[in-house]
């Protein structure tokens, strides 16, 4: 509440609220609920707060795991249904919406999305899932390149490696976000399959990017759609994504589910259990069999 009435009274600054572990947020939901999710249609009241909450399957327990994204996008106020058209589309998005959720992946991501935060012509709150091991991930890491005048925060970043050379030969593409994209990536390159498999990373989940997936799945014509995530089936985003990517094919082409079983517990508090379920989802994920012959 403390940093909800410093971000109202100072909109300039850039006012962060930082969770020890996202779970730990459940504490503050009336805030979440009343002020931040619903300020602004209900008291035209812009706030730009920032919240950081530490959010990952990492091993660590069911109460040291989850920021429950799910939560917060089922709160965001974008049309499933509707594809929105605008020509200034990412800007309209961000006028438009309640508040943005983000999951970045990169250093410069992360320093764009906050950059952009202030830059910004209007105050959004800004929900930002921040897994603890990407701090030392040694894969996560960004070019002070991806960070200097003329470079931006990436909605979404596509696949820039072999597959993207020769996309009509791609067979599957997997969307994802967060920490999960470099387990991907590295059991894509035990099995071999770069020129196979593409792996596209969504950066902003709300307002959901309609306008770059659209480029990205026409560039994948005859692919299977995979959503990938680390998070139980009815946690995460799975069921915010599936409608969205449904409504940019017209429901045309399946958009197929692969991660952790439902649970009513975020996270498993056995490690074993823990490095046994996420074995299987990276197994179904370069199975390219794994959905021939379902509808």
């Amino acid at each position: 509440g403390f940093e909800l009435g410093f971000a109202m009274a100072s909109p300039n600054a850039l006012v962060c609220w930082e969770a020890q572990f996202g779970d730990f947020h459940n504490t503050a939901q009336c805030i979440i609920d009343q002020f931040i999710s619903s300020g602004q249609a209900k008291w035209v009241r812009h706030n730009g707060i920032v919240l950081l909450l530490p959010h990952g399957m990492e091993g660590m327990g069911p109460e040291h795991s989850s920021a429950r994204p799910e939560r917060f996008l089922q709160m965001s106020n974008d049309d499933s249904d509707a594809y929105p058209f605008s020509e200034q589309f990412e800007v309209s998005q961000l006028y438009e919406c309640n508040w943005i959720v983000v999951n970045c992946s990169t250093p410069a991501n992360y320093f764009h999305v906050l950059r952009r935060q202030i830059l910004l012509p209007f105050r959004k709150p800004l929900i930002v899932l921040t897994p603890k091991s990407l701090l030392r991930h040694p894969e996560a890491k960004s070019s002070f390149d991806e960070m200097v005048s003329g470079t931006t925060f990436q909605r979404v970043i596509p696949e820039n490696g072999l597959a993207a050379q020769a996309p009509h030969e791609v067979k599957r593409v997997i969307f994802c976000t967060g920490k999960v994209y470099y387990d991907l990536v590295k059991e894509r390159k035990n099995q071999e399959l770069e020129k196979q498999v593409a792996i596209t990373r969504l950066e902003q989940i709300s307002p959901f990017p309609f306008d770059l997936l659209k480029e990205e799945l026409e560039k994948y014509p005859g692919a299977d759609l995979v959503w990938c995530q680390e998070e139980h089936k009815n946690s995460g985003y799975y069921d915010y994504v599936k409608p969205r990517f449904r409504t940019i094919v017209n429901h045309t082409r399946p958009i197929w589910y692969v991660g952790r079983e439902p649970a009513a517990a975020a996270a498993t508090g056995n490690k074993n259990m823990h490095l046994v379920s996420l074995r299987r989802f990276l197994d179904t994920a370069f199975n390219l069999e794994a959905f021939e012959g379902k509808t």
